[in-house]
């Protein structure tokens, strides 16, 4: 007991406490027109994640994906969600904090994200859409560099 104790004080702990979708849209506004052409859309995806403590030590952790898909100045169709998560976090430092939120607790959330958006694509009508894996430490880190408020802290 002494030895866990003292590596969650001089490590921290995050505990995952609850995963579910807070917001989720599908649009295919020129359906069912578009099912009998021949387009090669475009997509586009946008991604942001943002956060706030809700008590001491519990943060709802939102990870928002937009997929916009585009055939010439025509809309094939459009999602988004945000996905959530509440994440305890206890026993970490302010320079740790910034870090798990920014770049962690996304990573925990985007394979939810991944699996939501393939499936609600396919049910809209289109064949399966894959999103790529994504490096949110990188993401975290060039934010950092740049000097830009972390994609994590931008929700209030």
């Amino acid at each position: 007991m002494s030895e866990q104790g003292s590596n969650e004080q001089a490590g921290g702990q995050v505990t995952l406490q609850k995963i579910y979708v807070k917001d989720l849209s599908f649009e295919s506004p020129n359906a069912p027109q578009v099912f009998a052409e021949d387009l090669k859309p475009k997509t586009q995806l946008n991604l942001r994640s943002g956060h706030r403590e809700l008590d001491n030590g519990t943060y709802e952790v939102v990870l928002t994906v937009t997929v916009e898909a585009k055939a010439e100045e025509k809309t094939v169709f459009l999602m988004e969600i945000q996905q959530a998560g509440l994440f305890g976090l206890s026993g970490i430092g302010e320079e740790h904090r910034g870090m798990l939120l920014g770049s962690f607790c996304p990573g925990v959330l985007y394979p939810y994200v991944r699996e939501a958006v393939a499936s609600v694509v396919q049910r809209g009508g289109f064949p399966e859409f894959l999103l790529q894996p994504i490096d949110f430490d990188g993401l975290y880190a060039q934010s950092r560099q740049e000097g830009a408020t972390p994609p994590a802290e931008q929700q209030n």
